[in-house]
């Protein structure tokens, strides 16, 4: 799993040099704001049933043709599914808000992702849509602190984009 101070050895090492002095830079930046992260990612741990929920009933809202005969999210299964899947991705950004690295989002949750909803005839905009509306719904202090919160947006920016 991919997590800053990883990254930053690994292409140190491939080029066989030590790491830079804005190598050790990116890593001090990222073990400075840990605390912040681990809040963020406690914090959704403990309400990520809630989050998902409400990411999922935001997006039918935007998109109630899903629930249509022959559509995506046509059967009380397909829904639990759909669910399941935006709690999936909420759950690998706590992963990567604990590690302080994108590698749980690359590695499970991006890689391959267009091509598996695209062989199962499956729309991202849905997905996009949960996870735009969790990111602007957050707000500081009710959930989290603010930069708590400026890392917890970063990781649903980061996953909107790949699904976009």
């Amino acid at each position: 799993m991919k997590s800053v101070i990883t990254t930053v050895v690994s292409a140190a090492d491939a080029a066989g040099r030590f790491p830079t002095s804005s190598d050790l830079e990116s890593v001090q930046g990222s073990i400075q704001r840990a605390a912040a992260r681990l809040e963020a990612a406690e914090k959704l741990a403990a309400g990520i049933d809630a989050v998902a929920k409400e990411g999922y009933d935001a997006c039918i809202k935007k998109y109630p043709y899903l629930n249509n005969a022959g559509e995506a999210n046509e059967t009380q299964v397909k829904k639990d599914k759909c669910l399941r899947d935006i709690k999936h991705y909420l759950r690998l950004i706590n992963y990567s808000l604990v590690v302080g690295g994108t590698g749980p989002l690359d590695e499970w949750g991006i890689a391959g992702q267009r091509e598996v909803y695209r062989a199962l005839n499956l729309p991202t905009a849905p997905y996009v849509a949960a996870l735009a509306y969790t990111r602007d719904r957050a707000c500081a202090p009710r959930d989290m602190s603010p930069q708590a919160l400026v890392e917890f947006r970063a990781l649903l920016d980061y996953t909107i984009n790949s699904l976009s």
